[in-house]
């Protein structure tokens, strides 16, 4: 089977003994949702290559009991080279199709979840995105975020692309010299971070979070490295303008600025290699010009 609709029809039908084909919810880079019902529960059937993902979200599902709105997972497996799991299915709207008012309503618990975020305890050893036996590979924090000059297996071939493009390779490299003056005064936390709240993985439900997904890209890290997420991302929902989110993250945390600031570079970082890589060039144009004004 060579597409995630073939793996979810018949994981419905041969695992979980459903005659009706799962219905598309969404698609994500790493993996793609389906609504389907079980036993007349609603779910969410879920198919990657990359089952270590759902491994990491049923960790954290196990840890957080009530404090957090995470879905459980109901069943995990593999099927044809490829991985699935059933979760729970949360309803709400996705935090990225909020108005300027919605998002400002919001603010506060999602500012209250990011902190209960940081204090889940799942154990572990390292630095940076942890697998699924807990571990993750770097010794420290900021190795970890200087790690972000060299290709992953996920993410292959993004300096030649970059390269060979009409951006270049030089805004990548003044945004990665200024991230390495700043990292020895970093705060060396290890503490969890998701590292992912907006491509529609919160839910939200009138003012309050409804539903965190997706921790495949979950880290030990500093926790600011969340609030550095949402102000470096929210260039790219202009609905969101009116609202002053480094003035509410300032007041919520009283932040470094330079740690602030170190962690967008390393956003920017990964997101113009990554966009490299799937030929996003409009969307690498623009963070090159976000990490220059970083840098």
């Amino acid at each position: 089977m060579d597409h995630p609709d073939q793996v979810a029809g018949y994981v419905a039908r041969s695992v979980l003994g459903e005659a009706h084909q799962p219905e598309p919810l969404a698609a994500g880079a790493w993996s793609t949702a389906y609504a389907l019902a079980v036993d007349g529960r609603d779910v969410v059937l879920r198919v990657s290559r990359h089952g270590g993902d759902f491994a990491k979200d049923e960790a954290v599902s196990t840890v957080v009991g009530g404090t957090l709105p995470v879905p459980a997972i109901i069943a995990r497996g593999a099927s044809h080279g490829w991985a699935y799991a059933v979760s729970e299915r949360l309803t709400g709207v996705a935090l990225d199709d909020l108005d300027a008012s919605g998002f400002g309503a919001v603010l506060p618990d999602l500012f209250d979840v990011m902190d209960a975020i940081s204090r889940i305890e799942i154990g572990g050893h390292g630095y940076g995105i942890w697998d699924e036996s807990r571990t993750a590979r770097h010794r420290s924090w900021p190795d970890y975020l200087l790690a972000t000059e060299h290709e992953t297996p996920r993410v292959p071939g993004w300096r030649a692309a970059l390269a060979a493009s009409d951006v270049g390779l030089e805004p990548f490299e003044r945004g990665l010299a200024t991230l390495r003056r700043l990292a020895p005064e970093l705060p060396d936390e290890r503490r969890m971070v998701h590292d992912d709240l907006l491509a529609r993985n919160l839910l939200v439900t009138g003012d309050r979070i409804s539903g965190v997904l997706d921790w495949g890209s979950a880290c030990f890290g500093d926790p600011l490295y969340d609030a550095a997420w949402l102000l470096y991302c929210q260039g790219w929902y202009p609905q969101w303008s009116p609202v002053d989110l480094e003035a509410a993250i300032g007041r919520r945390w009283n932040p470094d600025p330079a740690a602030l600031r170190a962690y967008q570079l390393h956003i920017g970082l990964g997101s113009i290699g990554y966009c490299a890589t799937r030929d996003r060039w409009d969307d690498v144009a623009r963070n090159a010009e976000w990490l220059l004004a970083l840098a």
